[in-house]
């Protein structure tokens, strides 16, 4: 089951210098590997004379080993997308990218030096960034009768869930959002409400007709 986890809420823009090297974090929501590659883009657009872009993102939870993705954009390896990875997984924050624009200022900083300037730019901008909470929604469909949608709707608010679509047919079709972790509380009330008749359903592709 998946619980509630905070997640990245809006844009942040800050900048330091080390050894008169611009170190400039940027860090946005992002909910795809394919969102973030598509920030870092407009990054380097936006800086096309910097020397690199260094990134690192987790496109869920922040435990989520499996949506992770950094770069070192051409510094020696290991020395800016790792750290920046790192301060990132240390915030308990998902759902968020960090890109890292540097303009050399003429003084080499070594492996370390760069581990720890990379590494405290995002950890500097992540002091500045504000979150919410995200609620891992599922999505079910539920057939009821007329005279039981009272009940239902009432249920449903009491668990934070959501109608989608509704049908009015011989009963009525619902598709439901409801969160997962309240997901077996609202199939109890149901069952309870009609001593077992109604049931959740998953959510199946229309067949296709000629």
């Amino acid at each position: 089951m998946s619980t509630p986890y905070l997640i990245a809420a809006e844009e942040v823009i800050d900048e330091t210098i080390v050894t008169r090297s611009r170190f400039i974090c940027y860090l946005k929501p992002c909910s795809s590997a394919a969102d973030a590659k598509a920030f870092i883009k407009e990054l380097q657009v936006l800086h096309p004379q910097a020397n690199h872009h260094c990134y690192a993102f987790i496109a869920g939870r922040s435990e989520n080993s499996q949506l992770y993705g950094f770069s070192d954009d051409g510094e020696p390896s290991g020395t800016a997308g790792k750290p920046m990875l790192t301060m990132l997984m240390g915030s308990d924050v998902g759902e968020v990218c960090a890109v890292v624009v540097r303009y050399f200022g003429g003084t080499k900083l070594g492996p370390g030096g760069l581990q720890r300037a990379y590494g405290g730019s995002v950890r500097q901008a992540l002091t500045l960034l504000t979150t919410k909470l995200k609620i891992p929604m599922v999505r079910k469909t539920l057939a009821c009768q007329y005279t039981q949608m009272n009940d239902v709707l009432y249920f449903l608010q009491q668990i934070g869930g959501e109608v989608i679509q509704q049908d009015y047919n011989e009963n009525v079709l619902l598709t439901l959002a409801l969160p997962e972790e309240k997901l077996k509380d609202f199939q109890q009330h149901l069952q309870t409400l009609s001593s077992g008749q109604l049931q959740l359903q998953a959510i199946t592709a229309n067949p296709l007709t000629n």
